[in-house]
């Protein structure tokens, strides 16, 4: 993804001193929104978000069919954008929890992957696998319904780096039953 006038457009003020932002090249050459009187420089970075694959004892995953935008009316990971008090894994435990009504922990961390966003432009995924400790599933706050499917009978997920998460999990499934 290029960098554009477009991705800046609604940087108009610096938010250290108040003073207009001129958009121009930065000491890397990069084109970014710069403040005309303290030179402070505005970076537009990816908004980390956290997925939580979740398996039951028949190695079920959970998916939720998403209640908001972005892809409302979708199939997806129970996940969520970590918020400034939060680490990632802790994003994922609370986002368990929020959209599925289960308890759980973190079990390991699967990876990462960027995408795009038609809301923050570009997100940061981090894809954990979950245990369950506790709870009963049930669709959350920002879930229309959850459920259990096994991997062949997954409807189609809306999010790229969800895909990803759950290709890595049934990859080391299938090389443990083989």
């Amino acid at each position: 993804m290029t960098i554009t006038k477009e991705s800046y457009n609604n940087v108009n003020f610096c938010l250290k001193c108040g003073n207009v932002m001129l958009l121009g090249d930065d000491r890397e050459g990069k084109m970014r929104p710069q403040c005309s009187e303290c030179g402070w420089t505005f970076y537009k970075n990816p908004i980390p978000a956290s997925a939580c694959i979740i398996l039951n004892d028949k190695n079920e995953l959970v998916v939720i069919k998403r209640k908001y935008e972005p892809n409302a009316g979708g199939w997806a990971l129970p996940s969520g954008y970590v918020e400034i008090d939060q680490t990632p894994a802790e994003c994922a435990v609370d986002e368990m929890k929020e959209e599925t009504g289960l308890d759980g922990e973190v079990l390991v961390q699967l990876g990462y992957d960027t995408e795009y966003s038609p809301i923050y432009e570009k997100v940061i995924s981090f894809g954990f696998l979950m245990k369950i400790t506790g709870g009963k599933l049930q669709a959350g706050d920002d879930a229309v319904e959850a459920c259990y499917v096994s991997f062949d009978e997954l409807p189609k997920i809306v999010f790229p780096s969800h895909i990803k998460f759950i290709g890595i999990v049934k990859a080391l499934y299938s090389n443990e039953n083989d």
